[in-house]
């Protein structure tokens, strides 16, 4: 991973946890701010847990700078309305628009608009990005409604180091367009395997306009044999204009030819302010030399489903995704998520979910199928989502597991 570049699909999940630490410290949004927000966590759950296959078609490959795509997914999951995402990328020159329309199942059987996404880059000079994006819902009557602008500029500076300054407005009850956070973040090359970040985010203040209200700092230093180590530390306000610690995650990524380890810990303070651990997550990902590949992630916590916590670190769940290679042009990857059971959190971990991509290419194009059962309360397995794609491009089609969410 380069220190050069961070994803905007990274920052936004730096964000959303950021902004849930300090809800705890300051009071709840607008009512309106907060309609908004669900409805975008509830789409971007959906999407998550859902299928993420899709076709994608070139509509023009004309050079780097001008070239754009289309692609559909369907997701299905079981007591829930199903979704259809459509997406398109247009580069030309220096400016590129992809936009995102989503729609819902209605109750005539016939898909309707739900959200759309719109965002817009622009390569100023070699130094400098410009992005707005636009989301928008639907009102009452159906009518395409702006629920959220987002205004971002990055400034990539000499040696490396950049700064990005992002702002995020809603629109009030008379649809005039209110600024409701600020995010300034300042990377830093410390030196050739070290980089530091620190990110301020802004939020409306009870006497107007916007104060800090979150800070983090992340130190991220690249060592030998492809270890990476970074630490970020969360700072929140006490009220008194002091700054305390909130949350410190601690993370060591570890390179062993093909294999994979990495290792994450969380600490948080506890009512006296004093830091202690509360969940670990380790990852493997391992290559068995014959192009299989898996990957297993075990979460602890002093957390335990059905009981009472002894301020231990206790393993909760397992996630086992395993890949093999197949040369008759099928290829199949299977995930298997252990869990413990709140009623008997004493007998271990119990499978709970069963995942299976299949995705089959020929000349002529390409199927994909996925399949996802899960424990019920007698402890049977049942399908509760079946999700398939097809495209006239055998390459086309990309498949991606994320642990699914345990049904109630």
């Amino acid at each position: 991973m380069s220190f050069d570049d961070k994803s905007l699909a990274d920052l936004k999940d730096i964000d959303l946890e950021y902004i849930h630490l300090k809800d705890k410290a300051r009071s709840r949004p607008t009512r309106a701010v907060r309609s908004s927000h669900l409805m975008l966590l509830t789409i971007g759950a959906y999407l998550c847990t859902a299928i993420a296959l899709w076709s994608q078609t070139s509509t023009s490959q004309t050079g780097d700078t001008n070239q754009s795509w289309t692609t559909t997914t369907e997701s299905h999951k079981d007591n829930a309305d199903p979704l259809r995402t459509t997406e398109s990328h247009t580069q030309s020159g220096n400016r590129t628009v992809d936009k995102q329309a989503v729609e819902r199942l209605g109750a005539d059987g016939h898909y309707e608009p739900y959200q759309d996404i719109e965002k817009e880059t622009i390569q100023v000079d070699a130094g400098t990005v410009r992005t707005v994006t636009r989301t928008f819902g639907r009102d009452a009557d159906g009518a395409k409604t702006l629920v959220e602008l987002t205004e971002e500029e990055k400034h990539t500076l000499a040696g490396g180091d950049s700064n990005v300054v992002r702002s995020t407005s809603h629109p009030d009850v008379d649809g005039t367009l209110q600024l409701v956070r600020r995010q300034i973040e300042e990377t830093k090359n410390i030196s050739q395997n070290v980089e530091e970040t620190k990110t301020t985010v802004m939020l409306p203040s009870v006497n107007g306009g916007l104060d800090a209200a979150v800070k983090v700092q992340e130190r991220r230093e690249q060592g030998a044999n492809g270890t990476v180590e970074s630490q970020q530390t969360t700072l929140l306000p006490d009220g008194a204009g002091n700054w305390q610690v909130g949350e410190i995650r601690q993370a060591t990524t570890r390179q062993n030819g093909e294999n994979r380890t990495t290792e994450e810990r969380v600490s948080l303070p506890d009512s006296e302010g004093k830091l202690g651990e509360v969940s670990r997550t380790v990852s493997k990902e391992e290559d068995n030399g014959s192009g299989e590949k898996r990957t297993t992630m075990e979460t602890y916590s002093v957390a335990v489903p059905g009981a009472v916590g002894d301020g231990g670190l206790h393993l909760i769940e397992r996630a086992t995704t395993a890949q093999p290679t197949n040369s008759t042009g099928q290829q199949t990857t299977g995930q298997q998520v252990e869990q413990i059971n709140p009623g008997d959190p004493g007998a271990g971990l119990r499978v709970t979910i069963l995942t299976t991509n299949t995705v089959l290419q020929d000349p002529g194009g390409a199927q994909a199928t996925r399949t996802v059962q899960a424990r019920d309360a007698n402890g049977n397995f049942g399908i509760i989502s079946v999700d398939t794609t097809k495209s006239d491009n055998s390459h086309a089609i990309q498949v991606q597991i994320a642990p699914v969410e345990k049904p109630k």
